[in-house]
C-alpha cells in the first residue's frame, strides 16, 4: 500500500519503538547502531550506552544468537529461531526468547534482531491449556454431579437400615459406609462449583481491600505464625471482578503459599500489585482483544513447585499434598479465566510467584441525547 501524496514520511525510528519487543540494529561488527525503548529494558541499558557496545558484550560469546547473525549475514536472508537461550549474567538466568534476524541492504553487512521474550508466548499458550482443563473439569463436575450423587444416597440409606440390626463389629463397618459416602458427596458437592457456566456478575472492586481482608483472614488461622509482607500500588484503578470470588482466588493462593513455608523460621508470604501496560490477550467468544493490566502476587520463600507437575499444576486433581483434592487451583484458574483473566506460577526452589493478570473496572459512557444510559463499557 502506498501513501497518499499529502501524507507525512513515516519515521521509521518511531515504527520500531511502538513495537512490543526489543529490537536492535547491529553493524557489521556486531555493535549497536540503534535499540528501541523495548531493547533498552531488555539489556538494562540506555540507548547512548548500547551504541558504545556490541552484542557479544551481553550474551556468551558461543550463544546461539551469534550464529544466526553470522548465518544472515552470509547467506543475505532472514531466520526465525524459537526458543534460544541467551541466558548471562548480564541479561540474567533462564532467559528464554524467540528470535528474528533480517539482513539490512543499506547499510551492507547490517542486520535487524528482535527478541521475543518465551514468558509472553508461553503466556498465550498457557491460557489455552488453563482454560481447556477448566473446561474438562465442568463436563465432569457436571456428569459426577448427575451419575453418582443418586447412587451414594442409596448406599447410604442402605447403610443406616443395615445399622439398625447390626452387632456391635459391625455397626463400625456401616458407619465407616455412610462416613465414607457423605466424604465423596462432599467432594462432588465442590466438583459442581465447576459446572456453573453463568456470566459472573462483576463491578468495580479494589483489590486492596480484597487483599487485606484475605490477610486478616490467614493471619487470624492458617497463616498465623507466617510473615506476610506487602508491596501495594496505591495508585492502581478498580478491578472489574467478582469481589466474593477473588476471595476465594487469594485465600486458596494465600493457603497453598503457607503450607509451602509452614515450619520454615524465615518463612515469608509476599503480596503485590501492579500496573502492567500492554497486555493483551484473545478472549474466546470476543472479536476484540482484552486488555489485562492489572498484575496481582502472590510470593513464597518455599520449597517450590515439583519440576513434574509444574506445567499442570491448574489441572483438576494435580497435588502434592496427601490428603489434597487437587481442585484448589483448578477451581482458581476457573474463576480467573471466567473473569477474562490469564494466572501463572513461575516457581524454583526457594521462591514461587502465583501472578493474576485482569481487565481494570472503567466508568460506564455518558447518558445518550435521549436521556438513556447505554450499557457499561468494558476496558478492552
Amino acid at each position: 500500500m502506498t501513501s497518499s501524496a499529502s501524507a507525512p514520511p513515516l519515521d521509521q525510528f518511531a515504527l520500531l519503538n511502538a513495537l512490543p519487543h526489543p529490537v536492535v540494529a547491529l553493524d557489521e561488527s556486531g555493535r549497536f547502531t540503534f535499540a528501541n525503548s523495548d531493547a533498552e529494558q531488555f539489556f538494562s541499558a540506555s540507548a547512548s550506552h548500547l551504541a558504545k557496545r556490541r552484542l557479544a558484550d551481553f550474551v556468551p560469546h558461543d550463544s546461539p544468537v551469534l550464529g544466526l547473525i553470522e548465518q544472515v549475514k552470509s547467506e543475505n536472508s532472514r531466520i526465525s529461531e524459537y526458543r534460544v537461550d541467551v541466558s548471562s549474567p548480564r541479561l540474567g538466568m533462564d532467559r528464554l526468547v524467540d528470535v528474528y534476524v533480517s539482513g539490512l541492504s543499506d547499510p551492507p553487512g547490517h542486520v535487524l534482531v528482535m527478541f521475543q521474550l518465551r514468558s509472553m508466548a508461553d503466556k498465550m499458550d498457557r491460557q489455552l491449556t488453563h482454560r481447556s482443563a477448566a473446561r474438562t473439569v465442568t463436563g465432569l463436575a457436571a456428569m459426577l454431579a448427575h451419575e453418582i450423587r443418586n447412587p451414594l444416597s442409596g448406599i447410604k440409606g442402605a447403610a443406616q437400615l443395615l445399622e439398625a440390626e447390626a452387632s456391635d463389629e459391625d455397626r463400625i463397618l456401616t458407619q465407616l459406609i455412610q462416613d465414607e459416602s457423605e466424604r465423596i458427596v462432599k467432594l462432588v458437592d465442590r466438583m459442581e462449583v465447576f459446572s456453573d457456566e453463568r456470566p459472573v456478575e462483576r463491578s468495580a472492586v479494589n483489590i486492596h481491600s480484597v487483599l487485606e481482608h484475605v490477610k486478616t483472614l490467614a493471619k487470624s488461622g492458617f497463616a498465623r505464625d507466617i510473615r506476610i509482607t506487602e508491596a501495594y500500588d496505591p495508585s492502581l484503578p478498580s478491578v472489574f471482578a467478582n469481589r466474593d470470588q477473588l476471595v476465594q482466588v487469594f485465600i486458596n493462593l494465600v493457603k497453598n503459599a503457607s503450607e509451602a513455608v509452614g515450619g520454615r523460621p524465615d518463612g515469608e508470604i509476599k503480596l503485590s500489585t501492579a500496573f502492567k501496560p500492554g497486555v493483551r490477550l484473545s478472549v474466546p467468544g470476543a472479536r476484540t482483544r482484552m486488555t489485562l493490566p492489572l498484575e496481582f502476587v502472590v510470593e513464597d520463600n518455599g520449597g517450590g513447585v515439583p519440576d513434574d507437575i509444574r506445567e499442570n499444576i491448574f489441572d483438576p486433581f494435580i497435588t502434592t499434598k496427601p490428603n489434597g483434592t487437587g481442585l484448589g487451583l483448578a477451581l482458581v484458574a476457573k474463576i480467573v479465566r471466567d473473569h477474562g483473566g490469564v494466572i501463572e506460577c513461575d516457581s524454583y526452589p526457594g521462591h514461587t510467584i502465583f501472578r493474576v493478570l485482569m481487565p481494570a473496572w472503567t466508568e460506564p459512557d455518558a447518558p445518550d441525547t435521549d436521556g438513556t444510559t447505554p450499557k457499561r463499557r468494558r476496558t478492552r
